[in-house]
Parts: C-alpha cells; structure tokens; sequence
C-alpha cells in the first residue's frame, strides 16, 4: 500500500519527523524506528473512540513539531539520534477485523524485515495481535518475548462470538505460537477480570503476570529487575506493549475501560525508558488512547510521552555509556 497519511483528520507526522512510504523502501532505507497509525477500534468492548488515539498523539505536544525531542535524563535526542520517521495510518476499517487486521500485519512484517522497528500506535489492543505476529514472522517465529503493561490480561477467548477483539490479542499470539506463554510478562493487572477459567489457561501458558497487589507488595523496581532479567532468555529481542490504562484513570481518563488503582504517569515512563535501554526491542505498540473520553488531552499527552521515553532509551542504547535507572545517574554529567 502507498503513503495512506492519516485515516482521520490532518495528515502530520509524529512530531514532525520525516514522512515515510511503506510503498517505497527507499524512504525509510537505514531507519531504525518506523511510526505507523492503526486507528481500529472495532475490537472494543465498552467505550469505543480509540481510532483517533494515533492523531492525538502525533500533535499531543506544546512545543514545537520540528524533529527533535531532546531528553533531559539522558542527554540524547530519540528523533535524531535514531532514524526515525512516520508512514502514516494503516487504512483499517472498524467494521472489518480481520481485513484491518491482516492489514496491519502485513505492513508491520514489511518494516521488520528491513530491521527497522515497528512503533505503532493504535488503536485498541486489538492490534497487538497484528503487531506481535507480523514482527515475530519477519525476527523469529516464538523468538519474540513479550512485556505487556496493561491493567487487564486480555486473554480471553471468545467474546461476543468472535475470536478477535481487544481483550483476546494475547491469546491468540500464544495459541498460534507467534509468542510464548512463558516469555510473556503482564505488568499493571487489577480489577474484576478475568475469570477463574481464563486464570488457569493462562496458568497453563506459564505466562507471568504481575497484578498491582504484587507490584505494591514487592515494590516496582523489583519487579522491573525480574522481568529483565527473564525477557531475553531463548529469545532474540522483546515486543513491548503499552495500554494506556495501566496507569490509573484519574491521570489516563481518555481510554476505553478504565479500572482505578494503576500505576502512575511517572512509575510507567520511567519503565519503559528502562525497558527501552536495557534490552533490544523489535516491536513497540501504544494502545488504547480514546480522545472523546480525554480531559484536557492529558492521555494523549502521556501516550506522546510513552513514546518519547521509549526512543530515548533505544537512542542511549545505541549511543552507548552509562546509564543507571536506579539513581538517574548520567556518566559524564
């Protein structure tokens, strides 16, 4: 498919970076990060409206759309310092899922083939299952661990008689072999869901979940350090997947099921900038932004920055140095 731009509104890339083809390798040739829209939210099961998530966070910004995002952390820039640029949306109609699906998955295996790493951002969760298949066919089928911030598992199976929708992604990767239940880490659980029966599948995966309880139990870092230190066994790089209402509503209210008692804005981008540093990520989605439940475009703005974080670890990464998340210290400042 060509350049689509944007399926809905202006057509402007994320913060201003260079406009991409997926039509035409030659516009993202030597890229490492690869921004595309998948605004779908027919998978949704409550509130709908996350088809405008990949706008809002390409304009969520108060400074200028010129390119460049200099960390203050880390002292890197993730826009420039990284090859990054933005095909536009994926033209996915939310009364056809599996067409808009299989769309999506084609796309994002094209840009992985070329080493490139797909960052989309969607979209309900729904997605996820494109994203995570269409990189582990082009990077290694079951090769692809999986760290999943989210304040639900979204592994059911079938809900309202079909097997695609945004609480079904993960199991669906899972069942096919795309990723494994037991490299897959769930961060951020709590709630009312799932039921008994789903607990025990995912028991039966050996997938790792850690509900909010135990995060405040055990402490958060400590958690980070586990998953860590688990996420590249037997695998060759790590998917990371983002829904935005693992943070709690009152700072992430423009999402589709929010569920109070999350993580908050800080304690997930300092997570996924860690993330980001320490291990090589293949894949990356942001989900679940809904701007008609948003206030004061405050989820956008955190799902922008969610972004932001994750290029700046990848950036400091690649440029090598000293990083300690622990203390935030910098070698050489």
């Amino acid at each position: 498919m060509a350049r689509y731009g944007a399926q809905y509104g202006p057509d402007y890339t994320f913060l201003g970076v260079p406009e991409a083809d997926v039509a035409d390798p030659a516009t993202y040739t030597g890229a490492d990060v690869v921004i595309l829209g998948a605004p779908f939210d027919g998978g949704t099961s409550y509130r709908s409206g996350a088809r405008f998530g990949p706008g809002a966070m390409r304009a969520a910004c108060y400074l200028g759309h010129d390119g460049s995002r200099p960390s203050l952390a880390l002292r890197v820039d993730g826009l420039k310092d990284l090859g990054v640029v933005d095909a536009g949306d994926v033209e996915m109609y939310s009364g056809d899922a599996v067409r808009s699906c299989a769309s999506l998955e084609r796309v994002v295996e094209s840009i992985a083939a070329t080493g490139a790493v797909p960052l989309v951002l969607g979209g309900d969760h729904t997605i996820t299952w494109s994203d995570v298949t269409g990189v582990a066919r082009a990077r290694g089928w079951g090769r692809v661990s999986v760290i999943h911030f989210d304040a639900h598992a979204d592994t059911g199976d079938i809900e309202f008689g079909s097997l695609i929708g945004h609480g079904q992604p993960m199991r669906r990767l899972i069942e096919s072999g795309a990723a494994r239940g037991d490299r897959f880490f769930q961060i951020g659980l709590r709630g009312y869901w799932p039921p008994p029966d789903i607990l025990d599948w995912m028991a039966d995966q050996r997938m790792r979940s850690y509900e909010m309880t135990e995060i405040v139990s055990r402490g958060f870092e400590a958690i980070l350090d586990e998953v860590l230190a688990a996420a590249m066994d037997e695998c060759d790089g790590v998917f990371l997947s983002v829904d935005i209402d693992v943070v709690d509503p009152g700072s992430a209210p423009g999402t589709g099921t929010p569920e109070p008692g999350g993580l908050t804005s800080r304690q997930l981008l300092d997570a996924v900038r860690r993330i980001a540093y320490e291990v090589p990520l293949v894949g990356i989605d942001v989900v679940e932004v809904s701007p008609p439940f948003d206030h004061a475009d405050i989820t956008a703005i955190l799902g922008n920055r969610v972004v932001l974080e994750v290029l700046s670890g990848m950036a400091k990464r690649k440029a090598g140095g000293v990083w300690d998340p622990a203390s935030g210290l910098l070698e050489g400042r």
